[in-house]
């Protein structure tokens, strides 16, 4: 199992995560991975840290498909690939109605077909065997009607196959990236439950197909304090990271068992009642899908990954050497 440091969103000008991008490369962790929603891009972020580093491998979790047409992506994609020696894992996704329509002003309608003209679009970028063309509907090119032509990348990229992740929720987008990328980023995981929930969806993945799994590590002697962080940000994505009747978030924690309190969450959260949404949420869910406690507990809980698809665990939390240590030590020791 490889490890990443998942550093999320850069929020603010002290957010320099510079020193724990360069303790992860000299710890030996495989990549370091930034986010976006509607603050901070992604890309910016990445070019900073490639720039400090030589070998860690740079990933976006993910790249919102919305924000930029998939030439735009490719672009930027091919230039900080060949800017940081072939570094860069491209992760995409969908995002949701919220984020789209309200922040990016576009439709969300149609997102798996619509993922799968943006990857394929990238990659006729890319590889440059010709002119790129798209008959549609969602990125057509040429635009139909208007004085446009068909246009090749001019500049070769490094590499004309710079592996593409997709950040997929639902079964029929876990299948989607095990039939067109090469890697899948699951934000929530529940390790015992990937093959129950996904085992359909993934089986037409090719081999070395990569599952990187986002997981919280807080190591501490107070489990409760710990999960209480964990529940902290569920609380917030299921209760209000989408609206109320089409939040992907709270659909994921009902598939994993947990309809019936994904349901209530979400009214407490909607309704202003935060805190209560906090308490309501189970604490085997919190302890599932995250790595706390003690570092025995925490090894131990780690078989259940190890047993499981996952390929990578993109930690989340740890960001002093000490700790990104320890966490080294307890995944791959």
């Amino acid at each position: 199992m490889k490890l990443g440091l998942q550093l999320g969103y850069w929020q603010r000008n002290a957010d320099d995560a510079t020193a724990s991008v360069l303790a992860a490369e000299r710890l030996g962790y495989d990549s370091v991975w930034t986010a976006e929603a509607y603050g901070s891009d992604a890309f910016t972020p990445l070019a900073w840290y490639g720039a400090r580093t030589s070998r860690i491998k740079l990933g976006t979790s993910v790249a919102q498909l919305s924000a930029r047409p998939p030439v735009t992506t490719a672009m930027t994609a091919m230039t900080l690939d060949a800017l940081t020696g072939g570094r860069l894992i491209l992760g995409v996704g969908a995002s949701g109605p919220q984020v789209v329509e309200g922040w990016y002003g576009q439709p969300f309608a149609r997102p798996l077909a619509r993922t799968r003209e943006y990857v394929e679009i990238m990659r006729k970028v890319w590889r440059r065997e010709e002119p790129v063309t798209a008959g549609g509907p969602h990125y057509p090119l040429p635009l139909p009607g208007g004085l446009g032509k068909p246009l090749k990348l001019i500049t070769h990229p490094l590499r004309p196959d710079i592996p593409v992740y997709l950040g997929a929720e639902g079964p029929r987008n876990v299948a989607l990236a095990a039939e067109v990328a090469q890697g899948w980023l699951p934000l929530f995981a529940f390790p015992d439950k990937i093959e129950e929930m996904y085992g359909d969806a993934l089986a037409g993945a090719p081999a070395g197909f990569e599952i990187a799994a986002m997981v919280t590590v807080v190591i501490s002697d107070d489990v409760r304090a710990a999960l209480n962080g964990v529940k902290l940000m569920l609380a917030l994505y299921i209760g209000g990271m989408g609206a109320r009747h089409r939040n992907f978030h709270a659909d994921i924690i009902g598939r994993m068992g947990y309809a019936e309190a994904a349901e209530h969450i979400q009214s407490l959260y909607l309704a202003g009642r935060k805190d209560e949404a906090f308490q309501a949420i189970p604490d085997e869910l919190a302890d599932g899908i995250s790595l706390v406690g003690p570092p025995g507990r925490i090894r131990e809980r780690l078989e259940l990954w190890r047993k499981s698809p996952v390929t990578s665990l993109l930690v989340m939390g740890p960001r002093d050497e000490p700790t990104l240590r320890q966490v080294r030590d307890l995944v791959l020791g």
